[in-house]
C-alpha cells in the first residue's frame, strides 16, 4: 500500500463539493473555475481508484466511498484551519482587536484608553465598530463590548456598568427665552432622537415621568448614532435623551447639564465578551482587568 498522500488540491475541491453538493457552489468558493473543479475531483477519483460521487440530472450526490472519506478529510482541513489560527495568533500576540459601538468607542472609551496604552506600551490595541454581533468564528476579533443581559452561548462575559436614561441639554439652552424647569416644559423643545435600539428612550422617560409618550413622537431630530445625537445637544440643537456612558464625561466638563432630577435605570448593561477557548489569553487578561477597574471607577 502507498504512503503517498492525494493531491491536496483535490482533496480541497473534495470537501468544498461533498458540503455543498455542488461543483459550481465549490468552484466559487475556491476561486477556480468549474472544470477545475471537476478535473481536481477526477484526477483525486483515479489516485484513490474509487468513486466519491455520483452526478444525477442537476444533482449531486456522495457515493459510500464519498461518505465514508469527507469527516477525515474535513477533520483534517479544520486541523489545519486551527494550526494555522494558532500561529498567526501568536505571531500577533501583542495586537488587541476589540469591536464596539461606535458611540461607545467615541464617547467612553477612546477617551480612556490612552492610559491603557501609555500602561502597556507591548499591546497595540485596536478598535473596530459595528453594530452587528461579531462573530468570533470568522473573523480576527478578539474581544467585544455589547450591550445586553450578559447571555451569550459560547462567550464569556464579563460585566462592565450598567446605565440610566435622562434628559440632557447645552447651559445656553436654559438661558434661552423657552424655560426647562419641569419635564411639562420638554413639549416647548426640539427633541434629540437615536435611530435603533435607543428609539424607545424618550418614550420610556416621559412615561415614567407622567407625560404622554406621543410627545416623543412630536418633531424633532433622528440620528443614526448616539454620539452625533449628544453633539447636536452639546451644539443646542435641542434637548437629547441620554445614557450614563456617554454623556457622563460632556456633563462633567460643562458642556451638558441634566435639566431633571429623574433618572430611568437602563434594564440592560454593558459586558467584555470573548471566546471562552480565548478568555484568557494575556492580552486579552491585561485589559479586561484594566478596563472593569476603568469602568468601575467612572461610575
Amino acid at each position: 500500500m502507498s504512503d503517498r498522500l492525494p493531491s491536496l488540491n483535490g482533496l480541497r475541491a473534495f470537501e468544498a463539493a461533498a458540503r455543498h453538493l455542488s461543483f459550481t457552489l465549490a468552484a466559487a468558493e475556491l476561486n477556480v473555475t468549474q472544470t477545475a473543479i471537476s478535473h481536481q475531483i477526477k484526477r483525486l477519483e483515479q489516485e484513490l481508484g474509487l468513486r466519491l460521487f455520483v452526478r444525477k440530472n442537476r444533482a449531486l450526490a456522495l457515493t459510500p466511498a464519498g461518505i465514508d472519506y469527507l469527516p477525515g478529510v474535513r477533520a483534517a482541513f479544520n486541523d489545519l484551519r486551527l494550526a494555522t489560527d494558532r500561529l498567526r495568533r501568536k505571531d500577533n500576540n501583542h495586537i488587541l482587536i476589540v469591536s464596539t459601538l461606535a458611540s461607545l468607542a467615541a464617547k467612553w472609551l477612546l477617551p480612556r484608553l490612552a492610559a491603557f496604552q501609555e500602561d502597556n506600551p507591548g499591546i497595540d490595541v485596536r478598535i473596530t465598530t459595528s453594530t452587528e454581533l461579531v462573530d468570533f468564528q470568522r473573523g480576527d476579533v478578539d474581544a467585544a463590548i455589547r450591550y445586553g443581559r450578559g447571555q451569550w452561548p459560547g462567550l464569556r462575559a464579563d460585566w462592565l456598568m450598567a446605565d440610566q436614561i435622562f434628559p440632557v441639554c447645552s447651559p445656553t439652552l436654559l438661558q434661552g427665552e423657552r424655560p426647562l424647569r419641569r419635564p411639562e416644559d420638554l413639549a416647548d423643545h426640539v427633541l434629540l432622537h437615536t435611530s435603533g435600539a435607543a428609539l424607545d428612550d424618550w418614550r420610556l422617560w416621559l412615561t415614567a415621568a407622567g407625560l404622554p409618550a406621543d410627545l416623543s413622537s412630536h418633531s424633532g431630530l433622528t440620528f443614526d448614532m448616539t454620539f452625533v445625537t449628544i453633539q447636536a445637544a452639546i451644539d443646542g440643537h435641542g434637548v437629547a435623551i441620554g445614557r450614563t456612558s456617554y454623556v457622563r464625561d460632556d456633563i462633567a466638563k460643562g458642556r451638558l447639564v441634566v435639566p431633571f432630577k429623574m433618572a430611568l435605570p437602563a434594564n440592560a448593561g454593558f459586558y467584555l465578551v470573548s471566546p471562552e477557548a480565548r478568555a484568557d489569553t494575556p492580552k486579552l487578561v491585561v485589559f479586561r482587568q484594566w478596563l472593569t477597574e476603568s469602568a468601575r471607577t467612572s461610575t
